[in-house]
């Protein structure tokens, strides 16, 4: 397979997974890592271009986050995007100020020709940050403007150093998916040979390498993620994969039946299959727990603790499988960005493992590029295009403390709203939607009764990489049956909410 990567390095941002979807849609790899990666791990990664991403910081503060001066010195194309600049202009002596008069939000910038703005007309674009390059760096010269002056974009086109002082990847920025593909294409010179059949070539053999002839344990969920990473391990290594699929009594309705009847003994697939009844172990963990970090670490920790009873009672196991993928990996933290939540199988696993090592075959792809795995695997598209569903399964969607008269109201009215939302035709129109209970009990009356019972929550968002996402407009007659279903159906439940926020500053999740 050819080889060409982009390399992303990213100073403590919160928008790189947003950049590299946007060079992967360009049909080229990337990968991102801290602005701590060295020389020597930068030409032996390769790149055919660097893109440099950052936040909020200010490259004029005593601690600012820098690289190497080397870093330009290397030949490769680099691109660097809003914090990006700051640090091509503070390395290469030009000058950044913090200006009263800048304008963010959405500004119009007029642009000069590069090959850069191939095919970009003036446009809008947006901008966030205090800082902003006054004078470039010597040999550098200035690409775009904004109205009223403020310097946007420069280059030296003779070294293939480039900076824009704005988002290319925020969808306020005309033309930013333009952009991005003139620096991939016409700067770095890449082909677009990144496909999701070349993935699938260049992962079996590498697991086949990793695996040689010892076995190998996975999680198995249901969701598409660990289904996927199920169906790619058995193509590589056959029976010396063993799927486990533990009930930990936090599964939707329904859920530990459906994957049996998939996966098990008479299901489509040929795998060994072992299901484990665990609901009053993890009860146990988490009674009186309300801490929702508190709860993703003890369902992490009690999963693999799991996994190494069953692995015992197979024989000595040398891997652990995880269906871990790209968003997982970036929300639990690299590098200098800050943790919004550790996932089960990332930032929550227990220190000390008792396996040779954890394979996450997914762990550099982002959700549409799980499915897209799944379909050249021959995975049909019901389970493809299943619900997603988080490793801690419920338990992030009962707020407060996990208790089994929760579960089975959360049960119940998930159910129902999933039924709903299929009969309405709108399963393919959201990228996913839930119930989840809230902690808060509310006076209301049932069965012409006083009632003191719990809100039910839904949600529904629209997103291409889960990264960020739109919340999703429920039509008011569809919610309204959904609303009077729950209430009459669902015993402890007297009021139903809709959480009509985006991500960010919400999570897809509750917790």
């Amino acid at each position: 397979m050819k080889q060409e990567r982009i390399l992303i390095i990213d100073f403590g941002g919160q928008n790189n997974q947003s950049v590299a979807r946007k060079v992967r849609d360009c049909s080229v790899y990337c990968e991102v890592h801290p602005f701590t990666i060295s020389i020597e791990d930068i030409k032996s990664f390769n790149p055919k271009g660097i893109i440099l991403i950052g936040g909020n910081d200010s490259v004029c503060d005593v601690d600012a986050s820098l690289c190497s001066e080397e870093l330009f010195k290397l030949g490769y194309p680099i691109l660097g995007i809003s914090y990006g600049s700051h640090v091509i202009s503070k390395l290469l002596c030009g000058k950044v100020e913090k200006l009263s008069d800048s304008k963010n939000g959405k500004v119009k910038v007029s642009l000069l020709n590069s090959k850069l703005f191939e095919g970009i007309d003036c446009n809008f674009v947006w901008m966030n940050h205090d800082d902003y390059v006054v004078e470039v760096p010597n040999g550098f010269k200035v690409t775009g403007k904004t109205e009223n002056g403020i310097i946007s974009c420069f280059e030296n086109e003779e070294k293939n150093i480039y900076g824009i002082q704005f988002y290319p990847e925020n969808s306020n920025t005309d033309n930013g998916d333009k952009l991005i593909y003139n620096f991939v294409y016409n700067i770095c010179g890449c082909h677009g040979y990144w496909k999701m059949s070349d993935f699938i070539e260049s992962t079996i053999v590498e697991i086949r390498e990793k695996v040689k002839d010892g076995k190998v344990l996975l999680a198995l969920s249901g969701g598409v993620d660990s289904s996927v990473s199920a169906v790619l391990l058995s193509k590589a290594i056959g029976k010396q994969l063993t799927c486990v699929f533990v009930d930990h009594g936090l599964l939707r309705k329904y859920e530990a039946e459906e994957v049996s009847k998939v996966f098990g003994k008479d299901g489509d697939y040929d795998l060994n299959f072992i299901k484990v009844d665990a609901q009053q172990r993890f009860y146990g963990k988490l009674k009186g727990v309300t801490d929702p970090e508190r709860k993703r670490k003890i369902i992490g920790e009690e999963f693999i603790r799991v996994f190494e009873e069953e692995a015992k009672k197979i024989g000595k196991v040398d891997f652990l499988v995880q269906g871990t993928i790209y968003p997982d990996i970036i929300e639990s933290g690299i590098g200098k960005q800050a943790v919004i939540k550790s996932h089960h199988n990332v930032g929550g696993l227990p220190s000390v493992v008792d396996f040779k090592e954890i394979i996450e075959p997914l762990k550099l792809l982002f959700k549409d590029e799980v499915r897209k795995v799944g379909l050249e695997l021959g995975l049909p598209e019901y389970l493809v295009f299943r619900q997603p569903f988080p490793g801690p399964g419920l338990g992030v969607r009962i707020i407060g403390e996990i208790t089994e008269e929760k579960v089975k109201i959360v049960q119940d009215a998930d159910y129902i709203y999933r039924n709903e939302i299929e009969k309405a035709g709108l399963n393919k129109v959201f990228s996913q939607y839930f119930a989840a209970i809230t902690n808060l009990q509310s006076v209301g009356i049932k069965n012409n009764k006083r009632s003191y019972d719990y809100a039910i929550a839904l949600r529904a968002v629209i997103t291409s990489d889960f990264m960020s996402a739109e919340w999703g407009r429920i039509p008011y007659d569809v919610l309204d049956v959904i609303s009077r279903r729950i209430v009459s159906e669902v015993d402890g439940v007297n009021r139903v909410l809709y959480d009509c926020t985006s991500k960010p500053p919400a999570t897809i999740e509750f917790e």
